[in-house]
């Protein structure tokens, strides 16, 4: 497995994350505080993390195969792009996991 196969997930996971609180937060702004301007602004971050999280769902579904995880782990993979916060405690797993099957293209020369 290449080292670009776990830097695209893992971009793309703390992505998701970021867009998944700021809509988290405009929901809570818009339904619970009446804030001014929240629904313009969820529906923005609801539609780029709708996008993003489709985009994630594809890099995820790529490492995981790489990877030869089980149907269960990669569906929680694939799942926690859909929990605020989740996917910043399963992409570093992940990450710490899937760092030793990385094969480097070429030898380091001393």
């Amino acid at each position: 497995m290449k080292q670009s196969v776990l830097t695209r997930y893992r971009a793309l996971a703390y992505v998701t994350g970021v867009l998944l609180i700021l809509l988290t937060l405009g929901v809570i702004g818009k339904y619970a505080l009446d804030v001014s301007g929240a629904a313009a602004f969820t529906q923005v971050v609801s539609v780029a993390h709708g996008w993003l999280y489709v985009v994630y769902l594809v890099l995820a579904f790529d490492l995981g195969s790489k990877a030869k995880w089980p149907m269960g782990k990669l569906a929680w993979v694939l799942l926690a792009g859909t929990i605020p916060t989740a996917v910043f405690f399963v992409e570093r797993k992940v990450s710490r996991e899937v760092a030793p099957l990385i094969v480097d293209a070429e030898p380091v020369r001393a």
